[in-house]
């Protein structure tokens, strides 16, 4: 990636300049994919824990925030603490579920679900949502979805994205899974951090994940990891950003500290 050092200052300009999208993806690979998917370089900005990408020529911010959802969820929160955004996108490298997302497909949530966030009962799974403490799922705007399917094309997969904290590795959790959600195309592990950061700065959130290899038995042999860096990269290049950043403009309005007192 292209890159030099800015720092978000008063050059930053209120109204449609503010209508920009964060990117949170684990790991510096996929940054570097989705960066090569937007046209024109980068400028970084520092971040408290990390480094923001802002791409020079579209509305977006990428952040690699690290594996899992506590550190997806930390980095996002740090940089929707520091700068207003109008949507927060999940964003990189998958297990698909077989036969709707095999690998090489790109996947797009129309929900995304803790699948391993609760309690092994006697009966079985209950997730937090069942014990009463809260919420296991998000759901992106149905807009935004629809606008992302007709820019990605009808090879695009839909479905729920599922966030895990440990990664599938037997066919036995994978049946398990599929079954406890119906429709899964996807797991990864970041997708849910990303999205109830967002949730408290009032901004919404989609998940956007290519496949590099199947979800069941785990077997390194058969991950095809630049395959699905490629998809990634076309996937951006394909992604209308603009519109998406316009269409949730109002949920960019919120002002952190940093910007107080500005005209």
């Amino acid at each position: 990636m292209t890159a030099h050092a800015v720092t978000d200052g008063q050059g930053e300009q209120s109204g449609t300049a503010r209508a920009r999208l964060l990117v949170v993806v684990a790991v510096a690979a996929e940054a570097e994919a989705v960066l090569r998917g937007l046209p024109g370089g980068s400028a970084a900005l520092p971040l408290p824990g990390g480094t923001l990408h802002r791409a020079e020529r579209v509305p977006v911010d990428v952040l690699a925030a690290g594996v899992g959802p506590a550190a997806a969820a930390a980095g996002a929160a740090a940089a929707l603490a520091a700068h207003p955004y109008a949507l927060a996108v999940s964003a990189g490298i998958a297990g698909g579920f077989a036969p709707l997302a095999p690998v090489g497909a790109t996947v797009l949530a129309d929900a995304i679900v803790a699948a391993d966030l609760g309690a092994q009962t006697p009966d079985g799974f209950a997730d937090v949502t069942e014990l009463g403490f809260g919420t296991v799922r998000h759901t992106p705007p149905p807009a935004a979805v629809a606008l992302v399917a007709r820019a990605l094309g009808p090879g695009l997969a839909v479905g729920p994205v599922l966030t895990v904290s440990t990664v599938t590795g037997s066919a036995e959790r994978a049946t398990e899974l599929a079954a406890r959600h119906p429709g899964a195309a996807a797991e990864a592990m970041e997708g849910f951090g990303v999205a109830e950061a967002a949730a408290r700065y009032g901004v919404p959130a989609l998940e956007l994940r290519t496949v590099s290899n199947p979800v069941g038995p785990r077997d390194r042999s058969a991950w095809r990891i630049g395959e699905a860096l490629a998809a990634l990269e076309r996937a951006f290049a394909a992604l209308p950003v603009r519109e998406l950043a316009a269409a949730h403009e109002p949920a960019a309005r919120h002002q952190p500290t940093e910007e107080a007192g500005r005209g």
